[in-house]
């Protein structure tokens, strides 16, 4: 989830969402008006006259928010201080700011904390700065659609990550697939799946999933309901929807890949930590992997978006969030540089220079992406994607022992589940 990202996301500790549900209490504490203009007062890419600003990221962000600085400080009279704060102290040290008045001026959040914070006024109104971007369009929807409450948006894309496909081209080969073609659907998949089993290389599995971390698994299995038209979420974010059609052929889906041998057996107890590493080592034909680690894959894997049970493609858009904190007395400097950081020069020149994800769909196909058409596909499915938006999402999803791991659990690896029932657990969390 660098970082990664996703892969973080999928290891938030149940402590550190209780602490995100305390910053709206603590943050009541400080009442303190932001003074000098806003941000919208500001025009629409703010004020540039050589104010310090302060802007604060979790470590697994290190990497993307250095770069950004960096390019930043060099070219404006403005300088941003960066912060990095270690992943597990993160919401502590938010929450704490919050209730003393004392938030940087800008601060990134995961993007699955974004809707709990911005409804507890942790971040400023930027709508009408956003609505001013000529290429408002084209930014990452489910980023935006995560901050914003009410109509009002509260932050931009800061750092994507990706869930996508990635394939072993040659354990293709050596199972008798075409290692050019992509699974189309999610029933092509389980076949190249079974196919790789079979071809009989020691220590070689099918496939393989982090199936005792809910995080992994959001990350993962998300985007194949999305992909076939199916939602996970009503649209307020207080139903769980995955005993609907689409949710159960992906279970039994991945219920028969299990029967059958085909997944990686310590899958079964992957808590997050190492939910990746078999198919690194080239011991797994194909899987759902972080788009982040395309870099450090150390053989030809081929990349495409993760399908449906009858074909299409998604992703889940995770990553983090940045926007003008509700304590900055330098809103209008604050959006001179997110102004800056959604334009070409940062998203291609930084960003996609790098090998990081674009936040902008019109720049997906880059000059630099297209230096490798799986960065092109990687940017094109980002615009295909989702990110789904629920106050209580941590401690429904990715909290250790979560009703969604239990869900899981019990479709695919138990196979007696009530999965009514089990759905409803999920409910039942998200609209405490």
């Amino acid at each position: 989830m660098r970082k990664n990202l996703g892969r973080r996301t999928a290891l938030r500790s149940l402590a550190g969402a209780m602490a995100a549900t305390m910053v709206l209490a603590v943050a009541a504490c400080g009442s303190d008006e932001p003074s000098g203009p806003s941000a919208a007062e500001a025009g629409p890419t703010g004020v540039d006259d050589g104010s310090e600003l302060t802007l604060w990221t979790r470590a697994p962000l290190e990497k993307q928010a250095k770069l950004l600085v960096d390019a930043y400080n060099a070219t404006h009279q403005n300088q941003v201080k960066l912060t990095v704060v270690p992943n597990d102290d993160y919401v502590a040290k938010v929450g704490a700011a919050a209730g003393s008045g004392g938030l940087p001026d800008l601060f990134a959040a995961d993007i699955v904390y974004v809707p709990n914070w911005v409804s507890q006024g942790l971040f400023q109104d930027i709508s009408s700065n956003i609505d001013g971007l000529d290429f408002k369009d084209q930014i990452n929807k489910g980023h935006l659609s995560a901050g914003t409450v009410d109509d009002k948006a509260h932050v931009l894309p800061f750092v994507l990550d990706l869930s996508m496909m990635f394939w072993n081209k040659q354990l293709f080969r050596d199972a008798g697939l075409d290692p050019e073609k992509a699974p189309a659907s999610l029933a092509e998949y389980a076949a190249a799946a079974k196919a790789v089993q079979a071809s009989g290389k020691e220590g070689v599995y099918g496939t393989a999933a982090g199936l005792n971390c809910g995080g992994c698994l959001v990350f993962t299995w998300f985007p194949s309901i999305w992909a076939d038209g199916g939602q996970v979420l009503s649209d307020d974010g207080t139903e769980s929807k995955l005993a609907d059609e689409t949710a159960q052929k992906v279970f039994s889906t991945w219920q028969d890949l299990w029967r059958s041998g085909a997944v990686l057996p310590a899958s079964a107890g992957e808590t997050g930590p190492t939910w990746t590493a078999a198919f690194t080592e080239g011991k797994v034909g194909l899987m759902f992997y972080p788009a982040t680690l395309l870099s450090s894959t150390p053989f030809d894997a081929g990349v495409a978006g993760i399908p449906g049970p009858n074909g299409g493609a998604s992703t889940f858009v995770g990553g983090d969030g940045v926007g003008i904190s509700k304590d900055s007395k330098k809103a209008a400097q604050a959006w001179n540089f997110l102004s800056w950081m959604m334009s070409e020069e940062a998203q291609v020149e930084v960003l996609a220079k790098n090998k990081d994800v674009v936040s902008r769909a019109d720049l997906a196909n880059n000059k630099y992406a297209a230096e490798d058409p799986r960065l092109v596909t990687i940017n094109e499915v980002a615009g295909q994607g989702d990110t789904p938006v629920a106050l209580n999402f941590q401690q429904a999803f990715n909290a250790p022992n979560s009703p969604w791991l239990t869900l899981v659990r019990n479709q695919v690896l138990n196979g007696n589940g009530d999965l009514p029932k089990d759905n409803g657990e999920i409910t039942a969390v998200l609209k405490q």
